[in-house]
Formats: C-alpha cells, sequence, structure tokens
C-alpha cells in the first residue's frame, strides 16, 4: 500500500472590482463574500435601480448564445431585472481548453455564464434539458429532448421571474442553423401562452402564479451570410456610455462574452453607436417601442407615490464622497416598501424583490463588511470544523452587531456596537450533521439519460448552482432598523503568486476513489492494470476494497485493506485484470467498506483561474471492453490540439505515445514514428504547426503516415492552413446521428481490411454524433472511403479520406474519434488502428 500526500490549491482568485449592481443584488456567489459593491458608482446605479419595476427575460438554447450587449444595456442603462433562460448548460459543446467533455464540460460552461452574468449585470437560469449534441433540426432535437418537460421549465421560469418582454435570439423558421436553437424559439412562443394559463401545468400553481407577458421579440442578427434584420424592423441602440461604470455596453459585452474561454470567445470590445434589431412575434402591436404600452416604474401600481418621491430624494441627495449620509434616504425607502398593502400579486412581487436590494444597499452604503470562512476547504458529515467570522464597519454609520447564527444550531445574541474600521473576529466549532448533503452540484446528483438531468424538487429547477452551501447569518441594526443578511462559509488563502484565494467550502463523502483509467481495453488474455486511488477526507480511515466486475473478467487485487491515517493523504491499490474469451463488456464498480458502511463516489475536479474551483461526484467506475484488436506498428508520435483524450486511449491498446512539441516537430528525426496524429483543432490553436507543413510532408513522402483529426473553418475561426500534399476545404458539413447508416465506398481499401476487417458493426455503439467538419471540395488524388447522411439529406463523403503521397499515406477525418475512444466504443478502437496501420509503398 503506498501512502502519499495530494495538495489540491484554490484556483481562483477574487478580483475586487466593480461589477453591476445587479449581480450583487440577486446572487451571492457560493465561492465569495463579496464582489465590491461599496463603490459609488454602484450604490447610486442600485438607488436608481429602485425606481424600475420592469423586467425582461432573453431565451435562447446554449452558454454563449446570448446577446451580452444587449443584456449589459437592459441590466445597467435601463436597470431593468433581466435575465438569460439558457434551455442547456452546454455539455455537448467542444473544449478549447482542456479535456473535459459531457456532464464537466457542461458544469464548466455554468460557470462561465455565471461569470459572464457577473460582468454584464443580468441574471441566469437553466432548464433541465442536456445538451446531446449538434442538432439539424428541431424535430431531431424533440425526438431527444421530452418536449413537454422542457416547456414546463420554460413556463416556470416566466412564471417566477415575471418578465414584462420575452427576447428570442432565434427565429422558429430555422435560420439559426442548430436544431437546439430553433427549438428554443419555438418553445419561447409556446411558454408565452402557456405561462398565463392556469390550466398549462398547475403543478406549478403551488409555489407561484401565472404570468402573462406583455410581448414576444425575435432580436434578429447578421451571422456571416445570413442577414435577417430589416430596416423596417424596431431598431435601438445598445451602444452608449455609463458613466457610473465608467464604461460602454460595447466593452462590457466584449468581457462579459469573452468569459466563454472554452469555446474561444474572446472578444474585441468595441465602442460608439450599436444597433440591435427586433421583430414582434407575439403582443400589443400598436405601441411603439420595444417596452411601449408598458409601465415599468411605480406608477404601475396605485398608492406608490410616496415611495417613488422617496427614492427620487435618495438620488437627489447621494454624495458620492459619504455613501453613508443616505442611510436615512434609504430607511426611509425601506419602511415604505413594508407598508405596502399585500393584495395585488404583482406588487408584492416587487416589493420583496425591492426589500432585498434596498437592504444590500444600506448594507454597502454603511460599509459593512461581513465573512466567513473554515479552517479546511472540505469536511465530512458528522465531523467538526473550525469557523472564523469577521465583520467590519468601514463607515462611521450607527450600527450595531445583535446576533451571529452558525449553521445547524440554534441563533447565538451579541450586543455590539460597531466601531469604524475596527475589525471584529469571532471563532466556532460547527459540527456538520451526519445526514448533510454533499455539495456535488444538484443537478448531477442522479445519473441521466441523454435528454435532460434528473431534478425532481421544483424548487431547484432552472436555479443555476447550489444555493444551500452552509452559511453564517449576521444580525444587524441600522439605525434602530434590524436587518438580517446570510454569507456562505468560504476557505480563503493565499497564493504566493495570485495573492487572496477564495474557493466553495465542500462537503464531502469520508473517501472518494479515483480509477487510473475511464476505459480499461483488453484487446487479448494479457493482464491489463488498473490503479485505485483511495482519497480520505477525514482522519483515520480503515476498511476494504470491494470490486464488482462484468462477466468473464477475472480481477485480482495484490491487497484489498487500507488504511489512512491523515485527511487528504490516500491509499493506492493495483488490480490485475484479465478478460477471459467469455468476457462480456460492462462497468467494473469500485468501493470501500468501512464500518459496515460502502462507499463509491469518484470526485473530478474543474480547475481555471477564470471560473470558480468546481467539483461533482460519479460512481467510481471502468468500462471493461473485450476488444478483437490486431495492429501494425508501435511508435506514435501525437501533437497536442484543443484537448482530447486519444493519446491516452491509443495507450490504452498498447501503442507508445510521445507528444510532439514544436521544437521536436522542427528538429526532431520523425522518421523513428510509425504514424503522427494531430489532434483536434490542432492547426486552430497551434498557429505555427502549419509551418511545419514540409517536413510532415517529407515525412509521409519518405513512408510514414499522418492523421489529421478534424479542425474548424469558419468566418470567425478560418483555417489558413494548407493541410495535405493535395487540396480539400474544412467545411462545417457533419452527420448528428450517431446511428446514421454507413456505407463503404470501396469494401476492398486497405482501411477497411489491414489488419482489422471493417463491417457495419464496426459503427454499433457510437455516441452523439458521427463525425463533424468533413471535408469537402476533395482533390480526385484522394481515396473517399465511407458514405453516410442524416435523414432527409444529401450523403456526405469526407469523413474519412486518405492520400497516398509518396511512399506513405496521409489522413483527414472528421469522424469523432475525440468522442469515441474515450466512450470505449470497439469499432472506433478496430478503425483508427487500421488508419495508424496503413502501409507504406
Amino acid at each position: 500500500m503506498l501512502l502519499t500526500k495530494r495538495f489540491y490549491r484554490s484556483l481562483y482568485v477574487v478580483s475586487y472590482f466593480f461589477l453591476p449592481a445587479l449581480l450583487f443584488l440577486f446572487r451571492v456567489p457560493v465561492w465569495a463574500q463579496e464582489q465590491n459593491p461599496y463603490r459609488p458608482g454602484a450604490i447610486l446605479s442600485g438607488i436608481e435601480k429602485l425606481k424600475v419595476t420592469g423586467s425582461v427575460l432573453y431565451i435562447a438554447a446554449h452558454p454563449d448564445d446570448e446577446n451580452t450587449r444587449l443584456l449589459a444595456y437592459l441590466a445597467n442603462e435601463l436597470k431593468l431585472r433581466t435575465g438569460y433562460l439558457s434551455l442547456t448548460r452546454g455539455d455537448g459543446g467542444q473544449n478549447l481548453i482542456g479535456t473535459e467533455q459531457g456532464d464537466a464540460l457542461g458544469l464548466l460552461r455554468t460557470q462561465e455564464l455565471l461569470a459572464a452574468r457577473s460582468v454584464d449585470g443580468a441574471a441566469q437560469f437553466f432548464t433541465r434539458a442536456n445538451d446531446f449534441g449538434f442538432s439539424k433540426n428541431p424535430e431531431e432535437t424533440f425526438n431527444i429532448w421530452d418536449k413537454q418537460l422542457v416547456l414546463a421549465d420554460v413556463v416556470w421560469a416566466i412564471r417566477r421571474f415575471r418578465p414584462d418582454v420575452l427576447i428570442t435570439r432565434f427565429p422558429t423558421t430555422g435560420e439559426g442553423g442548430h436544431g437546439h436553437h430553433t427549438a428554443s424559439a419555438i418553445l419561447a412562443s409556446e411558454a408565452f401562452d402557456a405561462a398565463g394559463d392556469p390550466k398549462r401545468f398547475p403543478e406549478q400553481l403551488k409555489y407561484v402564479g401565472v404570468w402573462q407577458p406583455k410581448k414576444l421579440y425575435w432580436n434578429t442578427f447578421k451571422f456571416g451570410s445570413v442577414n435577417t434584420t430589416a430596416e423596417n424592423q424596431l431598431k435601438l441602440d445598445v451602444g452608449g456610455f455609463n458613466p457610473l461604470l465608467g464604461k460602454g455596453y460595447g466593452e462590457l459585452s466584449a468581457e462579459s462574452r469573452s468569459k466563454h474561454k472554452s469555446q474561444g470567445f474572446g472578444t474585441a470590445k468595441s465602442r460608439g453607436a450599436q444597433l440591435e434589431y427586433f421583430k414582434l412575434i407575439k403582443g400589443d402591436s400598436s405601441k411603439v417601442g420595444l417596452f411601449g404600452g408598458i409601465v415599468q416604474d411605480w406608477s404601475r401600481f396605485p398608492g406608490t407615490s410616496e415611495l417613488a418621491s422617496a427614492i427620487d430624494r435618495a438620488i437627489q441627495n447621494f454624495q458620492t464622497k459619504h455613501p453613508a449620509q443616505s442611510l436615512p434616504d434609504l430607511l426611509r425607502i425601506y419602511n415604505s416598501l413594508k407598508a405596502l398593502p399585500g393584495t395585488d400579486p404583482s406588487l408584492q412581487y416587487y416589493r420583496k424583490l425591492k426589500l432585498k436590494e434596498t437592504k444590500n444597499l444600506l448594507f454597502a452604503a454603511a460599509g459593512l463588511w461581513l465573512e466567513a470562512t473554515s479552517a479546511q476547504y472540505s469536511c465530512v458529515p458528522g465531523e467538526k470544523m473550525n469557523i472564523k467570522v469577521q465583520v467590519l464597519a468601514q463607515s462611521n454609520a450607527k450600527v450595531q452587531l445583535v446576533g451571529i447564527s452558525y449553521p445547524y444550531q440554534e441563533d447565538s445574541n451579541v450586543l455590539l456596537p460597531l466601531k469604524q474600521e475596527q475589525l471584529y473576529s469571532f471563532e466556532h466549532e460547527m459540527k456538520i450533521p451526519e445526514d448533510a448533503r454533499y455539495s456535488d452540484p444538484y443537478w448531477l446528483r442522479s445519473p441521466h439519460p441523454i435528454a435532460n438531468y434528473i431534478v425532481n424538487q421544483q424548487e431547484l429547477i432552472g436555479q443555476a448552482e447550489n444555493e444551500d452551501a452552509p452559511a453564517v447569518r449576521f444580525k444587524v441594526l441600522i439605525g434602530k432598523q434590524a436587518f438580517s443578511v446570510s454569507r456562505p462559509i468560504v476557505y480563503k488563502s493565499v497564493d504566493p503568486v495570485k495573492g487572496e484565494v477564495y474557493r466553495p467550502f465542500e462537503i464531502l463523502p469520508p473517501v472518494t476513489l479515483h480509477l487510473s483509467d475511464k476505459v480499461l481495453v483488453a484487446g487479448d488474455t494479457a493482464p491489463r492494470q488498473l490503479q485505485v486511488e483511495i482519497q480520505a477526507h477525514s482522519d483515520s480511515q480503515k476498511g476494504k476494497l470491494v470490486i464488482t466486475a462484468p462477466s468473464g473478467w477475472k480481477v485480482q487485487a495484490v491487497q484489498e485493506n487500507f488504511m489512512i491515517p491523515k485527511a487528504g493523504q490516500e491509499a493506492s491499490i493495483l488490480l490485475r485484470i484479465t478478460g477471459t474469451a467469455s468476457a462480456k463488456d460492462g462497468l467494473l464498480k469500485a468501493e470501500v467498506e468501512i464500518d459496515g458502511k460502502r462507499y463509491g463516489k469518484s470526485i473530478q475536479r474543474i480547475s481555471y483561474d477564470h471560473v470558480p474551483y468546481q467539483f461533482f461526484l460519479q460512481e467510481a467506475s471502468t468500462k471493461l471492453v473485450k476488444l478483437d484488436l490486431k495492429k501494425r506498428g508501435n511508435n506514435i508520435g501525437y501533437i497536442p490540439g484543443a484537448g482530447d483524450e486519444v493519446a491516452a486511449s491509443l495507450q490504452q491498446i498498447g501503442y507508445k505515445v510521445t507528444t510532439l512539441t514544436n521544437e521536436q516537430l522542427a528538429q526532431a528525426d520523425l522518421s523513428k514514428f510509425d504514424a503522427i496524429v494531430a489532434g483536434v483543432r490542432a492547426y486552430n490553436v497551434n498557429e505555427q504547426l502549419a509551418s511545419y507543413k514540409v517536413r510532415l510532408m517529407q515525412y509521409v513522402e519518405q513512408g510514414g503516415n499522418y492523421i489529421v483529426q478534424y479542425n474548424t473553418n469558419s468566418r470567425l475561426g478560418p483555417l489558413k492552413a494548407k493541410l495535405g500534399p493535395w487540396p480539400f476545404t474544412v467545411s462545417s458539413k457533419r452527420v448528428t446521428d450517431e446511428n446514421a447508416t454507413v456505407s463503404f465506398l470501396d469494401p476492398d481499401a486497405a482501411v477497411l481490411n489491414q489488419p482489422n476487417r471493417i463491417t457495419a458493426k464496426d459503427f454499433d455503439a457510437w455516441v452523439q454524433e458521427r463525425g463533424t467538419y468533413f471535408a469537402s471540395n476533395i482533390d480526385p488524388r484522394y481515396e473517399k472511403v465511407f458514405s453516410m447522411h442524416d435523414k432527409n439529406e444529401a450523403p456526405e463523403e469526407g469523413s474519412l479520406i486518405i492520400g497516398k503521397y509518396g511512399k506513405g499515406n496521409f489522413v483527414y477525418t472528421g469522424l469523432v474519434f475525440f468522442r469515441e475512444l474515450p466512450a470505449g466504443v470497439p469499432g472506433a478502437y478496430r478503425l483508427f488502428a487500421n488508419i495508424l496501420s496503413l502501409k507504406k509503398r
């Protein structure tokens, strides 16, 4: 048994810069206590926002579909309550910055959306729909999604958010290209009508009332050659400058959009006038303007004139150098809001909303800084942990701390007048209850089908992230008015390079397991090795490893028992796994038994500087695949691309894989490699790669095999490199149906017969899609191998092309081996082995 110590470094630095007031008022992140709402511009903007009682909900399909410039304008210039409803979390997209796919990518992109909203000031919502990959039309989308379930979620979002206006990014007529895009517009249109109908989804009415938006618009666009704007459409200039922000909305938009780093959406800032175009889809067309005929201030409710006057006085009296002087005005606003009558549901909705906004403005104007940190980043149910609470009043306002409530215990009272700039600290030992829920994302707690996440608790549906993190509640008196506010417990450390670093506090199982391979492929009866690392999240973990394997597999553990003295340490147990002739493909599951209880979760962590530290728990398992596989050659050079696990998959089947740097491509002896493979999007992310074409073509000419996996070629990211010895174009053509029939253009082709005979069965059980970014305009000197197509479309023959050049072979393929190999698809391994094994002449 091997004991090691793993130190996890916190990777998110909280930058104290001004963010739009809406973020502070609507979302307190679990990873940081404050987003610096103290700047006078933020406070004044928040007071001005108290006047506005209007809202707008933008609807599209994915993270990065939203119009960030429009969102920034609506939230910060018009000061409307602004939200973005993304139907999915983007699980089926690409990843330019790492290897996360599926649920892990969806979690990463969720946080990228929240980072974007922290810039443009909008709120963020989702449905339970899963992004299953590219879809060419809404019919295909709804064949997979449960349309009524997703429609119910859109209606739920409307009923909870109560927008006056809905805006879609895409039309119902298909110009948006992606089937999910069109489906989002169809669902928005149907939800526009259904949200106000008490007969539709009545189970929601236990929690919310019906709500009828006034208008539905399509935000038309010009994307490349597709121009859906017209001069007779409604136009709105959203390119203004906001002096309270010190930025224009084009600048905010670029900062927001650039948070989508996994998608390569870094964007230049624009300044000056910027027109947006809108087409009315539903609602009253007689009223001019995006919000024509819709009252969006307190005059929409009778009996609120005194409140409106109080807000105006607070704006007029605001002193930039002395925000605390606004406390009396804000207290009057707060009491006026409390005094509003409780009959009109819409009035009560805005009363509750504006009370929360006013309370947060009071805390900001008073300069109250409140923080709760833990001594460690994680804890286990049933254990104790130390909490440090700090309170600071940064103004001379009359403020008293009258109570601190720690999680899982009764309130505690204190009476402490806060002196300006005096830091007060409190220490507390807290016990996590035995039945405390783990901190993994709520939508990933249950295994889910391809169509949607499993979330059965109605009030959780649509939430961007967990909102139940352990928190400390502070009770204060501002003047004579009592308020309470919660701050989630976080872990804080100091990084010598990044400075002060926060990460969310985690409640974890006593142990988690990590299996060295997600897929273990056995092409013969020789034993394979699988390493099981057991990490303790609590001291003194002692137990035994329990393995469950599918039929026909023999599993031998070097030892089963383990003992781990300290939290953070690991025990490593080696398994030897042999697939017999009768072995069946399936999952090997790993659990540990400790004091009669079993734990079988692995933990996947996501660490990037632009988003908070994330993790999720999943079943600790490895897919075992018994494979009839032959191969020629052994040494493979791999040119890294945008991030994939193809190289690791090739090592699984016995290849020796060497990662090739630019320096090696320029100087090393390439002839020692039986094949060289370029990772997905290698030419998109490595600008120098094109300069090595002469060397790579010489390698092919002398007998090498050079395989290029898909690259993208679009208006936003044109592919300038010439990849092969003869011309072809990388197109946007793709086959999204993973079960689409594959025809062999030349059944006698070497790549289909040597060393493995490829049949139609080798295309069984593919995941998500067949291929993307196929070759087109193909020079006749290339050999086309397959023909395939989606339903009702013309055959595509550019998924795999082979150029016999000199003694070797150049290959371009849009087949998604980067998905199929890590998923353990047997036919994908056999076909890729054939490509690598192409004979020299």
